[in-house]
């Protein structure tokens, strides 16, 4: 009796006899060279329109109508943020948007909005971020008037409540407790520092004494100053008719009264271009996190859009190069990265890094500088230029798989004062950028001579001195006491 595995070798042998009869060898029927394959050009990106309404009240209103589920999904942007808080009460800003939430309405405690919000199978969240704050709702089609007339409540009459306060900072406390706990952590922050200074809004961060700091009038204030509809933007999109819809934004926010509008100017950035070494000494690693860069830009400047094709032939993953040179031809780190980021308010940071094994810290560093070089002395190649477009081009899609991106990128680009096709404008841009720009954006914004670089590792395990690469700054991040 012929066995299983008897019967798996004839019919493979027949198979490959069918693949022969056709005039083609099993191997080459197996075989493609990729090269020569062609595929067709992608197709436009339709994008729903958008429409937007001003209230009486000043309130800006995004409305974008999708029919296929009863849900309804609404996201507020708020002119506020930490670049807003005092320098001896950072914290406030994050404290005041949790406890919006936490700390319940004049009407309602937190837990009693959480019940409600349960039996409805609903959600309302704020949260207050570096240069905006939110809040949003999502409720079902059927339960909409109640949901805004929460997201209201919560907006306009925040309670405050001193336990939820208490709690906030509680866990603030614990946050700065274990803020030197992950190495990598460490480095990030600490090169975010070297970049804007250790004062600046978009670097500093919370410490006991910041955080002890802020009461409870604080928190009142800031909502005060800050939360009116004329200051407030609203997206909204799910199964509604625009026109009712308004009606019923109009009604819920009704009392809400308008606030002068005389906001502070969104901080500078002061950056000195020199070259430093700065090390954070862990004798109990045996890896070093390293980071070394400048200051980036900004996506207003008409480099930006050559910028992000010169980004992604560095240190775009795996096709980077920072990646296939110091990573897999050299062998020098675990994990390599690098980024040109272009901040929509204020400049990013440029920055290439690694992690890597104590003993090749020095090694890693010239490596990653030598890829820096090479970019603003050369062009890059066909292929790579090539690789980078099609890498950004055919990802571009996923901006506008949910009506939810479409509508919050629309709201964020006029918050921030860009055109509202400005995503098809890079889109369109990208595809136009040469070799010659990629090395001329290159010049012209990476100083491969004016680096700051940043070890987190233990100098005793390292292959050279850091002072081998300039005057090495040891950075203290040691965590000041309580009073």
């Amino acid at each position: 009796m012929r066995s299983r595995h008897g019967h798996l070798a004839a019919w493979i042998l027949v198979a490959m006899g069918a693949v022969c009869s056709v005039g083609l060898a099993p191997a080459a029927a197996l075989t493609l060279d990729h090269e020569k394959l062609t595929y067709p050009p992608l197709h436009d990106i339709v994008v729903p329109e958008v429409q937007r309404v001003v209230l009486p009240n000043g309130m800006r209103l995004f409305l974008l109508e999708d029919h296929e589920l009863p849900l309804i999904y609404v996201s507020a942007r708020i002119r506020v943020g930490s670049i807003y808080e005092p320098a001896d009460k950072v914290g406030l800003a994050d404290i005041t948007g949790e406890v919006m939430r936490t700390g319940g309405t004049t009407s309602k405690t937190g837990d009693e909005l959480d019940e409600e919000l349960e039996r409805l199978a609903a959600s309302v969240e704020t949260g207050i971020g570096l240069s905006s704050g939110s809040a949003s709702v999502s409720v079902l089609k059927e339960d909409i008037d109640r949901g805004l007339a929460i997201l209201a409540d919560v907006l306009m009459h925040p309670a405050f409540r001193p336990d939820k306060i208490e709690l906030a900072k509680m866990q603030h406390r614990s946050s700065i407790a274990r803020r030197n706990d992950l190495p990598n952590s460490i480095a990030a922050r600490e090169f975010r520092q070297l970049i804007y200074g250790p004062e600046s809004p978009y670097a500093r961060h919370t410490e006991y004494a910041t955080i002890d700091n802020v009461t409870r009038d604080d928190l009142v204030a800031f909502h005060r100053r800050f939360y009116g509809p004329n200051n407030t933007m609203l997206a909204v999109w799910g199964d509604f008719d625009a026109e009712a819809m308004i009606g019923k934004i109009e009604k819920a926010f009704a009392q809400w009264e308008m606030i002068d509008l005389d906001l502070p100017a969104t901080p500078e950035v002061d950056y000195e271009w020199a070259s430093t070494v700065n090390l954070v000494s862990k004798p109990d690693i045996n890896q070093s996190n390293i980071y070394l860069g400048h200051l980036g830009g900004v996506m207003s400047d008409p480099d930006y859009f050559a910028l992000t094709v010169m980004n992604q032939i560095l240190g775009g993953g795996f096709t980077g190069r920072l990646f296939k040179n110091v990573r897999s031809r050299q062998g020098l780190a675990y994990s390599v990265f690098g980024r040109h980021a272009a901040g929509l308010d204020h400049p990013g940071q440029f920055y290439v890094g690694c992690q890597t094994k104590s003993a090749s810290t020095v090694h890693a560093i010239r490596a990653m500088i030598d890829e820096i070089e090479k970019i603003t002395t050369e062009e890059v190649t066909d292929e790579e230029l090539e690789l980078a477009k099609d890498s950004y081009l055919n990802s571009f899609v996923f901006n506008f798989d949910s009506k939810g991106e479409i509508i919050r990128r629309l709201m964020t680009f006029e918050y921030y004062g860009y055109p509202p096709d400005f995503l098809q404008q890079t889109k369109d841009r990208v595809e136009k950028v040469t070799k010659a720009d990629v090395l001329r954006v290159a010049r012209a914004h990476l100083k491969p001579e004016t680096l700051q670089i940043l070890v987190v590792g233990n100098p005793a395990d390292f292959d050279e001195p850091l002072s081998a690469l300039g005057q090495v700054n040891e950075i203290d991040v040691s965590i000041p006491t309580p009073q």
